[in-house]
C-alpha cells in the first residue's frame, strides 16, 4: 500500500460517474425530459449542459480504470454511479460495486441528467472509506500516485486550472459552468465570513474573516476527498445543496458545486493546501487535438493526471477525432483491469448480442 504515514494506512475508495449516452432506451427517457423542460419555458440549461459530448461513452471509464490499476494498484473498493447501465465488459467482483442513482437520490427527483447534482450525493454511499478519490470517467491517473501530493493528516490537495482567470460576479447564460461555479462560490463564502466576522463561533474559529476569492477554476483532476468534511460542508451550506439537487438538466443559475464550492470551502476552512500537479486537458473538439494527443503520449508516465474531455458535440459514429482518441488511449493503456471481462468472455457476450 501507498503508506506514508498511519493516519493514511487505510485504502482508499475510488468513485466514479458514468453513464452510457449511446443506449437507446437512456435517450429516449433524456429526449422525453428534455422535451417537457422545453415545453415548460424553462430556459436556464447552461451552455454545454445537455449537449452529446456530456453523455457520449467513448470507453473513457474502461481505460480509466486500466490507468486506476496501472499506477494505483492499491486503491480499495471501487464503486461506479450510474442509472441502471452496466458497461459491456463489466466484470463484477468483490472489489467493484455498481451503485444505482435509485440507491443514493430519492424516487421524487428522479430522473436526473446533471452530473452536478449526482455527484452532490456520492458521500452518502454506504461504507464509503473516509479519504476517497472521485472522477468523472474522463480523468484518468497518468503516473505512479504519490498520495502525499494529493492527502495530508486532516485534509486535501487541489490544483488550479490553466484557464483564464473568471471575469465578473454575476452569474450569466453564456459562461460555463465552471465559470459560473467560481462566481456562486465567491458570493457564499464572502457573504459568511462577513457573518463571523468581529463574532466569535465555531465556524469563525475555523474561517479566515476575510475570505480571499481566487478568480481561477480547478483543474479537471481526481478529486480526492474526506467523507467526513463532505458531511460538514452539507451542514453548513444546505442552500447550495438544495439548490443544486433541483435540477434535471445542468443549468447556469445552479451550477455545479463538487467541482469549485467544496474546494474553497476546504481551502477557507484549512480542510485543503493547494498544490501544482502536473496535469494535461485535452479537448477533442479542439484543432489541436492530434498534437494534444501526441503531447500525452511523450508525457505519459510523468503526468499526475489527465483529462480527456469529449467537446466534439457535431460527431457521428466512426469520428476520426474520437476514433485517433480511442487508439491513443488504447496504445497507452493496452492491458485489461480486473474490472473487465476477459477477451474470449467479450467475444462470446458479443456473439450471443449478434444472435439475439
Amino acid at each position: 500500500m501507498y503508506q506514508f504515514s498511519k493516519t493514511l494506512s487505510t485504502a482508499i475508495d475510488i468513485v466514479y460517474l458514468w453513464v452510457n449516452g449511446n443506449d437507446g432506451e437512456w435517450r429516449a427517457k433524456r429526449q422525453k425530459h428534455a422535451q417537457k423542460l422545453q415545453a415548460s419555458g424553462n430556459l436556464s440549461v447552461a451552455k454545454f449542459g445537455d449537449v452529446e459530448g456530456r453523455y457520449r461513452d467513448n470507453d473513457e471509464l474502461r481505460f480509466s480504470l486500466r490507468a486506476l490499476e496501472k499506477f494505483f494498484p492499491d486503491h480499495g473498493h471501487i464503486y461506479i454511479v450510474t442509472d441502471g447501465q452496466v458497461p459491456g465488459w463489466f466484470q463484477a467482483s468483490d472489489q467493484i460495486t455498481l451503485i444505482d442513482h435509485r440507491q443514493l437520490i430519492p424516487d421524487s427527483a428522479l430522473p436526473i441528467f446533471d452530473s452536478g447534482n449526482i455527484e452532490s450525493y456520492i458521500h452518502h454511499i454506504p461504507g464509503l472509506s473516509e479519504r476517497y478519490f472521485y472522477f468523472n470517467d474522463d480523468v484518468f491517473f497518468g503516473a505512479p500516485v504519490c498520495l502525499e501530493n494529493w492527502f495530508f493528516e486532516n485534509g486535501i490537495y487541489v490544483s488550479w486550472s490553466d484557464e483564464p482567470e473568471v471575469q465578473g460576479d454575476k452569474l450569466l447564460a453564456e459562461s460555463t459552468s465552471l465559470e459560473n461555479a467560481s462566481r456562486l462560490s465567491k458570493h457564499w463564502l464572502q457573504e459568511k465570513s462577513d457573518q463571523v466576522n468581529g463574532r466569535s463561533n465555531s465556524l469563525a474559529g475555523k474561517m479566515d474573516l476575510q475570505y480571499q476569492h481566487t478568480p481561477r477554476t480547478f483543474s479537471h483532476s481526481p478529486r480526492p476527498m474526506l467523507k467526513s468534511m463532505m458531511f460538514e460542508i452539507e451542514r453548513d451550506a444546505p442552500d447550495l445543496f438544495e439548490r443544486v439537487r433541483s435540477t434535471v438538466f445542468r443549468t447556469w443559475n445552479k451550477p455545479t458545486i463538487i467541482s469549485d464550492f467544496v474546494l474553497r470551502w476546504a481551502l477557507a476552512h484549512g480542510f485543503a493546501k493547494t498544490i501544482d500537479h502536473s496535469h494535461l486537458y485535452i479537448a477533442t473538439g479542439q484543432n489541436l487535438e492530434s498534437q494534444s494527443l501526441r503531447h500525452l503520449k511523450k508525457l505519459f508516465g510523468s503526468l499526475d493526471f489527465f483529462c480527456i474531455n469529449d467537446t466534439t458535440d457535431d460527431a457521428k459514429d466512426g469520428d476520426p477525432r474520437l476514433v485517433q482518441m480511442h487508439q491513443t488511449l488504447s496504445a497507452l493503456l493496452p492491458n485489461t483491469s480486473r474490472c473487465e471481462l476477459t477477451n474470449i468472455a467479450m467475444d462470446s457476450l458479443l456473439q450471443l448480442q449478434e444472435i439475439v
